[in-house]
């Protein structure tokens, strides 16, 4: 952050609405923060949550903590109190930074109803590590500081002290526990380095071509490995401006991208489509957007060549990789033919390793699928506390098991084919079939049910469950539905339900899925 206020002093930094930051005082803002955390006590190493929105006080919240040697536990802003509580609880959380009220939400209260019944004597009786809530808002209820009131309680401590707090913090310390989620079906913490972050995003960078001035719409969620790292992080290594959009409205992206010269706008798939696709997209200038890099998802070789053409996109770009390699593994090369941007997710990024494998571990040779494995210097240092589930995912020699099934080209380009994990993408967002499927079945009525990924026109995929209900139950799809809305985010919450009057198992007593999903065929059998 120093050095980008230093190197690129009054371009601006980040844009909201009215308010315009330039680098030096987003710099000088930071530093503020940090402050406020070192009066509060954060010693290096504490955990600090934020729970919030793409915005402003985010990147500062954020980065601040940071500064002040605090590893940032970020989270989804579409998790309920409970999910959220259960990562503040699992990571010890310090300190955590939360939006007021956000799509007619109440956070805090959220997180108050989820731990009520908690002994501490801290903001939250139920998370008795957490001692300082701050909400990102002019208001907080009683127990709680605002955040200008907590800015404030930093005015003391002298910038030399900042300083030599965050000279602390060394290339191999942690800078944040990013939350997955897995077979097991319980989120698990990937903790990641200052270096491996950096290290990866100046390859990013350079990569897809970010340059100093451009104009970056962040649409990703700050929460997401991709929307903090390859957002703000690459902004900063780069000098671009950042452009935060709390909440994806096609609209809202249209008018930022003509009013505000958007020239870099990366997201799923689903976004650009709607963006093509919006019956008002030639009432906006959109001649300024010129690189765009998607993945997530499979990418049709006609939405490349759409955005090529009638957005005269100079550079479309894909890529693949996950929270517990820093959330880069392969990208595409600028010069590369839309038929490869479009059919894989390129080769593997300098300084990494890529290999498919059978189900012995054997490597597979070109054209042939098997397991992903990764190795290098961005793989994790593990999952947080979890030296089991570590050991599960990284081998001894170093290569991160990544779930997922594929195939290399010849050229070594990566197509992901299927997910071993039986993770599916909604909208953008990785769903967790196992941690949906906990969740489901602590309805009265359920007695058990499996859920899988089917296609959906909007969101690219969705969940559909199968469910069993207990005996004399009488539970339809659409109270299942709507009781999962109440329970978990809403990218989690099934699409369609299907009631069955048993899963289809194995020998071994295992669920079958390939004879739930679509064209698979569906039944009860062995």
């Amino acid at each position: 952050m120093r050095a980008a206020a230093r190197r690129y002093g009054a371009r601006e930094a980040v844009v909201e609405g009215r308010t315009r930051v330039g680098y030096r005082e987003l710099g000088e803002r930071v530093e503020r923060a940090a402050a406020a955390c070192v009066a509060a006590g954060l010693e290096p190493g504490d955990r600090v949550a934020i729970w919030a929105p793409n915005t402003l006080d985010w990147i500062v919240a954020a980065l601040g903590a940071v500064t002040a040697g605090g590893v940032l536990v970020p989270l989804n802003t579409r998790f309920k109190g409970a999910e959220a509580a259960y990562v503040l609880q699992r990571t010890r959380a310090r300190l955590l930074f939360v939006t007021g009220t956000f799509l007619g939400t109440s956070y805090v209260a959220s997180l108050r109803r989820a731990t009520a019944e908690g002994l501490g004597d801290g903001p939250l009786p139920g998370l008795a590590h957490l001692r300082e809530v701050v909400v990102l808002a002019r208001d907080a209820p009683a127990g709680f500081r605002t955040w200008e009131g907590f800015l404030a309680g930093g005015g003391d401590v002298p910038r030399a002290a900042v300083r030599a707090r965050a000279a602390l913090v060394g290339p191999g310390s942690p800078s944040d526990i990013t939350f997955t989620s897995g077979t097991t079906g319980h989120p698990k913490g990937a903790v990641i380095t200052h270096q491996q972050t950096l290290r990866v995003y100046t390859v990013w960078s350079e990569l897809a071509g970010l340059d100093e001035g451009d104009r970056y719409l962040i649409v990703n969620p700050f929460f997401h490995t991709f929307g903090y790292k390859a957002g703000i992080i690459a902004c900063l290594l780069r000098g671009a401006t950042m452009i935060p959009q709390p909440v994806f409205s096609v609209e809202t992206a249209l008018a930022h991208i003509a009013a505000e010269r958007v020239s870099v706008l990366p997201g799923p798939p689903t976004l650009h489509r709607s963006i093509l696709d919006h019956p008002a997209r030639h009432q906006h200038d959109l001649s300024a957007l010129r690189l765009v890099v998607t993945g997530a998802a499979v990418v049709p070789l006609e939405l490349v060549e759409r955005m090529r053409a009638e957005l005269k996109v100079g550079t479309v770009l894909t890529a693949y990789g996950l929270t517990e390699a820093s959330g880069t593994v392969t990208m595409c090369r600028r010069t590369d033919p839309a038929e490869v941007i479009a059919g894989t997710s390129g080769r593997a990024i300098p300084g990494t390793e890529v290999k498919v494998v059978a189900a012995d571990g054997a490597p597979q040779p070109p054209g042939e699928p098997g397991e992903v494995l990764v190795r290098g210097y961005h793989v994790m240092s593990g999952y947080f506390e979890e030296p089991e589930e570590t050991a599960q995912a990284i081998t001894p020699g170093g290569w991160l098991r990544t779930g997922d099934v594929g195939v290399l080209d010849p050229d070594g380009n990566l197509r992901i084919t299927d997910r071993i994990k039986d993770m599916f993408i909604v909208g953008g967002f990785n769903a967790y079939p196992a941690e949906i499927e906990q969740l489901l079945t602590r309805h009265p009525d359920i007695a058990e049910v499996a859920v899988v990924g089917v296609p959906d026109a909007r969101l690219g995929e969705a969940g559909k469950a199968f469910a069993v209900r207990h005996e004399g139950a009488s539970v339809t799809a659409g109270d299942l539905i709507a009781w999962a809305r109440r329970e978990m985010a809403n990218y989690k919450v099934p699409r369609e339900v299907e009631f069955v009057p048993a899963l289809p198992r194995n020998a071994g007593g295992k669920v079958l899925k390939t004879r739930l999903r679509p064209g698979t065929g569906r039944g009860a059998g062995p």
